[in-house]
């Protein structure tokens, strides 16, 4: 059977519609969607079942121990599990199936998995890591544009790592601001997220230092080297064509500066803004507010920062507990 002649197919088409015009949700967030739904739609294909109303609670458990025997991890298991969940009562309210089977299928337990955090020190070894700008050449063989260059973009890399531990923004987020999201003078930027929805988070005085050095001495050379036939003016953090900086390039600037602070922990863009919530936590920010500043949906999704180390447990107790003593 064709797609053309499947409804599941044709009903995970309007579905993701859906996700994109009525809620607004990211391409990202659709195209994960459309990944996992994928995966379900051709497995329920294997069973010759190509029509909602055919899908029984049983199809469902299957599938999901079928997962499990293909060795994906708790946590996909659970996200794939999701769209799933989503997806048919989507059919129930589009009545494409009369009944949702999947509510009453829970995602297996696993192992619970904490973000990749760095300690304040690790954190401020990786921001120190970016090396000062050279002073630039005065005579010989060295050329002052490709000094002048090569400053531009270590006064980049700085204010953007600054910038993201400061606001733990999504690299998404940090890459998609524009000049006018930010005031330096206010300490304040705007953040566009998941969704579309926009938030303001404080920019601390380190990062608004970093930002404005850029800004003045940094930028305008990259800018400087724009590319005929690139739009782009509006981007903050600029590459080396004058071009808006790309997601690649941030994972390559935070494993740069990581292997010159000499951090051996997983490195990644997530990796500043796990750091940014739980030292948010561990410093005596309460949960709702960290939320707020991460941008998240559900306060469920930012508890996963309120986990303490055994050390802290530890004196917590031996401090607060009268007979511990």
């Amino acid at each position: 059977m064709g797609d053309s002649d499947n409804e599941l197919t044709r009903l995970r088409e309007r579905f993701l519609a859906h996700l994109d015009v009525e809620r607004g949700l990211s391409k990202a967030t659709i195209t994960a969607y459309e990944s996992d739904l994928g995966k379900y739609i051709d497995w329920l294909g294997g069973r010759g079942i190509h029509d909602p109303r055919h899908i029984g609670k049983q199809d469902v458990e299957d599938y999901v121990a079928w997962l499990d025997s293909c060795g994906e991890s708790a946590r996909s298991k659970a996200r794939r599990l999701a769209s799933v969940h989503m997806f048919h009562r989507f059919a129930v309210a589009e009545h494409a199936a009369i009944d949702d089977v999947s509510a009453a299928i829970k995602a297996p337990k696993g192992a619970s998995t904490l973000p990749d955090v760095l300690t304040v020190d690790e954190v401020a070894r990786l921001l120190d890591a970016v090396p000062q700008p050279s002073p630039m050449p005065t005579g010989g063989t060295a050329s002052p544009v490709g000094q002048a260059a090569a400053n531009a973009v270590l006064l980049r890399d700085k204010a953007l790592l600054e910038f993201m531990y400061a606001t733990g923004s999504r690299v998404s987020e940090a890459v998609g601001a524009n000049l006018d999201d930010i005031d330096l003078d206010e300490h304040v930027a705007r953040l566009m997220g998941k969704g579309s929805k926009q938030r303001l988070v404080p920019l601390g005085t380190y990062a608004c230092a970093a930002m404005r050095r850029y800004l003045d001495e940094g930028r305008p050379t990259l800018e400087a080297a724009r590319r005929r036939g690139v739009p782009e003016r509006r981007a903050i953090f600029l590459n080396k064509r004058g071009a808006r900086l790309s997601r690649q390039s941030v994972w390559e600037i935070i494993k740069l500066a990581g292997a010159r602070a000499h951090i051996d922990k997983p490195l990644h863009p997530h990796t500043l803004r796990h750091s940014f919530a739980t030292h948010l936590i561990q410093g005596g920010a309460d949960v709702r507010t960290v939320q707020e500043l991460l941008g998240h949906a559900s306060v469920t999704t930012t508890q996963i920062y309120t986990h303490v180390s055994p050390e802290n447990l530890i004196e917590t107790y031996l401090t607060a507990h009268p007979r511990a003593r």
